[in-house]
């Protein structure tokens, strides 16, 4: 049975958001070892509509060692707004019920698909109970602003499952639906 698992850079007030503008100082060998061991495990992504439209922009015309995975993986994107997705390879839109597709697609064969950004996606596949794994490799800095994982008053148990302190401060955690 596959696995839906999602991985997040996050700082510790919770945010989420253009992780590019906080995340690089942070990165290191072996952070780089943990998001790579998460990537073979999985051969299909899931993202949704914003984090696709930024990864669209950016992906298919990058000069990079990551682009060819990137552009390669078949791409799952769940969407209520777009009507098609064909301004990257390899992605195809959800159509209706995300939830139910998903929980069926867990079920057929293949790796583990593997939530790539996408905060309102993974709070959406917590709620509905879909979501297996959840990583989070937690950042030694409060951003401030920005969109966070949890929205505010919102309460959803999670069970640790295991956690790894980088040299830089970082802790990678992994949590699984209580």
């Amino acid at each position: 049975m596959r696995k839906i698992v999602a991985g997040l850079f996050i700082s510790l007030d919770g945010v989420t958001e253009a992780p590019d503008q906080w995340h690089f100082p942070y990165f290191d060998d072996a952070m780089g070892a943990q998001v790579d061991a998460l990537t073979a495990r999985s051969d299909t992504m899931l993202v949704g509509r914003r984090t696709w439209e930024e990864f669209a922009s950016f992906w298919p015309t990058a000069d990079m060692e990551m682009a060819a995975h990137m552009n390669d993986t078949p791409k799952l994107v769940v969407s209520t707004t777009l009507e098609n997705v064909d301004a990257w390879q390899n992605s195809t839109l959800v159509e209706g019920d995300p939830i139910k597709t998903l929980a069926e697609l867990k079920e057929g064969p293949g790796k583990d698909i593997s939530v790539v950004g996408s905060s309102t996606l993974v709070r959406s596949l917590l709620r509905a109970k879909v979501l297996d794994e959840l990583h989070l490799l937690v950042h030694p800095i409060a951003v401030g602003h920005g969109a966070r994982l949890f929205d505010e008053g919102e309460t959803v148990p999670l069970e640790l499952v295991e956690s790894t302190a980088f040299s830089t401060g970082v802790l990678h955690t992994v949590y699984r639906p209580a």
